[in-house]
């Protein structure tokens, strides 16, 4: 399928207007954040303060997956406070709950081998809920504690409490943080993280995060009802608009019963080029469910880096990014310095579900007027496939050679139906999962006491395995952003059926922390290899990213090193966070709705 009719049509109820003045302010739209601004600040090219921490270390000889690497600085310290909020990212008004106010959240910045701080505050209320945030990416080998799932490394951030986060920024590039509390990222609890280090490419200007998200007009909560509702809703859940750095521009006579609330042409992203330029655009799909087609008219984009791996650099029209996932490309200025064009990004039309799934932002040459409207083509692209660019396209700039006989080999088969309650869920080898918040299994694990867990919580300990293979096989219709915590995996083949064995690029495979796995049937289910070296003792969880697959069980506990993890010592903060939700939820009758949320009250509470 190519650039659809639909995509040009979005272009034109923009284009119809005489100038790209937006009718909002940005603090309606998104509160105390910039991004998607003019004025939104440039990255540094050194790193934070100027300061190049990783030394000579470059990425030609220095490979940050085989050797842990530390600066041995104190980095940045941020404090957070996440609270309800009302904004309007696309015109229609609604209740979020927002990181200091800021929607998208505070943009993370370190240097590579520094230690980052963040001090995060629950101030939910209206109903209180609990809260925590992941760290999406980073290995944390030597503080697996502070990877932020609750109910596997720490219990959630109770109402009225803090907890603080210290980690080593021990892998570099683009990625983003976001709550790991059933849906709750998907009302605004999301912000990009930007580790700087070397880079294998020149470019002068590092235009920051480009946030790609689906966007919902009912809040995060009634969307859960929705997926967990018995009977089961027969549809998925509807985006209603898809945005970039959090903004896109509706026609709101496309929603009349928002009316009261909706503002039309509420406003879009903006972006400075310069011509002749090289510049390095950081794009991650933070959103709910979509696979997010990324394109810039008249443009072509050097693709440098897929999450936190660095690739031999190679060029495209198009860019495909599962919700998880990250891609660091360099665009070269070629427009003249008055000239505008148009930036894209669509929710595919062949995989996903939207109403309104086109997203603009506007990118300005140096002496172009910023009121003005682009007057460009979209590129034609293909989007027959719901899943990644093809194996044979992408090899890490290091060298990844996975051993031919990994010590486990775990076939993981992904199925889907109602259970005894009427109830549609996920399964993963027969079992659905469901988190116990008071009882975290990463403190359970270093106390020696996970013999017998649950088997809700979905645990699957590999011991003192050296390397695991999972061979996903998806025999459900839509496709899953797999993602696993604590590593970055090898990529070794994917298609429908079973499996021969046959291994792209054995001596180099693809590589990275978050793969889609396309969309099969019993009868010829979809697959998807990965491989990894069980170097991180931890408990880490492997999911799908699609946040309402999440709720409905798609989700397992993987268990490394467990002898060694005996032998770590917690950190007292984790201890404390736990009383504290403890004593909230002895105080408070709480249900569990989805696989993971808990909640005090009833959905009677003013919704946006």
């Amino acid at each position: 399928m190519t650039a659809s009719v639909a995509a040009a049509a979005a272009v034109a109820s923009i284009a119809a207007l005489s100038a790209l003045v937006p009718a909002l302010p940005q603090t309606v739209t998104n509160g105390a954040s910039v991004l998607g601004t003019l004025s939104a600040p440039s990255l540094s090219l050194t790193g934070v303060d100027g300061i190049v921490s990783w030394g000579a270390n470059t990425v030609s000889n220095y490979n940050p997956y085989l050797t842990d690497f530390s600066s041995g600085r104190q980095g940045p310290t941020y404090n957070f406070n996440i609270a309800r909020g009302f904004i309007s990212p696309d015109g229609v008004n609604r209740s979020s709950i927002l990181i200091n106010g800021a929607f998208p959240g505070p943009t993370i910045e370190a240097n590579w081998g520094d230690t980052i701080t963040v001090n995060v505050c629950n101030q939910i209320t209206g109903p209180e809920e609990g809260t925590s945030l992941h760290w999406h990416g980073l290995l944390q080998k030597t503080s697996p504690w502070f990877d932020g799932v609750p109910a596997v490394e720490q219990c959630p951030i109770a109402p009225g409490t803090c907890m603080t986060y210290s980690f080593l920024a021990d892998v570099y590039g683009t990625s983003w943080y976001h709550s790991h509390y059933s849906a709750q990222y998907s009302a605004g609890v999301a912000g990009a993280m930007i580790i700087h280090g070397p880079c294998q490419e020149q470019y002068e200007y590092d235009v920051g995060p480009i946030l790609l998200s689906d966007w919902y007009h009912q809040t995060y909560e009634q969307i859960v009802d929705e997926v967990m509702a018995s009977p089961p809703n027969p549809l998925p859940p509807f985006s209603d608009s898809n945005l970039i750095n959090g903004k896109m521009s509706l026609d709101c006579a496309q929603f009349p019963n928002k009316a009261e609330q909706c503002t039309s042409n509420a406003g879009i992203s903006k972006f400075q080029f310069h011509s002749g330029k090289r510049h390095r655009l950081r794009l991650i799909n933070s959103g709910a469910e979509g696979i997010q087609r990324f394109s810039i008219d008249g443009h072509k984009m050097r693709v440098i880096a897929n999450d936190f791996v660095p690739v031999e650099p190679y060029t495209t029209d198009m860019v495909t990014l599962g919700v998880g996932q990250r891609t660091d490309v360099i665009v070269k200025g070629t427009g003249p310095p008055n000239s505008t064009f148009w930036m894209r990004s669509d929710l595919s039309p062949t995989c996903d579900t939207a109403s309104h799934p086109y997203a603009l932002a506007a990118i300005y040459y140096e002496h172009a007027d910023t009121t003005s409207v682009p007057n460009t083509t979209a590129t034609p692209y293909d989007d027959s496939k719901c899943g990644n660019d093809d194996l044979s396209l992408t090899t890490p700039y290091y060298k990844f050679s996975p051993t031919k006989d990994p010590a486990v080999t775990q076939d993981l088969t992904i199925t889907a139906h109602t259970n005894g309650s009427n109830v549609f869920l996920f399964y993963v080898n027969n079992q659905t999962f469901r988190a116990d918040y008071n009882a975290p299994i990463l403190p359970l694990a270093v106390a020696g006491n996970l013999s017998s867990p649950d088997p809700d919580w979905q645990v699957h300990n590999f011991g003192t395995n050296a390397s695991v293979r999972l061979v996903v096989y998806n025999t459900f219709v839509a496709s899953h952003p797999m993602h696993l915590h604590g590593h970055n995996f090898n990529v070794l083949a994917e298609g429908f059926g079973t499996w021969d064995g046959t291994v792209t690029h054995p001596h180099n495979t693809q590589r990275r922390d978050t793969q889609l796995v396309q969309g099969g049937s019993p009868e010829n289910p979809a697959y998807v290899v990965l491989q990894y070296d069980t170097d991180n003792p931890g408990t880490w969880p492997f999911h799908c990213h699609i946040a309402w697959h999440v709720s409905a069980g798609l989700y397992i506990n993987t268990v490394e090193q467990d002898v060694l993890l005996k032998e770590r010592r917690l950190p007292a903060v984790v201890d404390k966070t736990c009383r504290a939700w403890d004593a909230y939820t002895a105080a408070h009758v709480v249900d569990e709705v989805d696989s993971g949320e808990k909640r005090r009250f009833a959905r009677d509470f003013p919704l946006g």
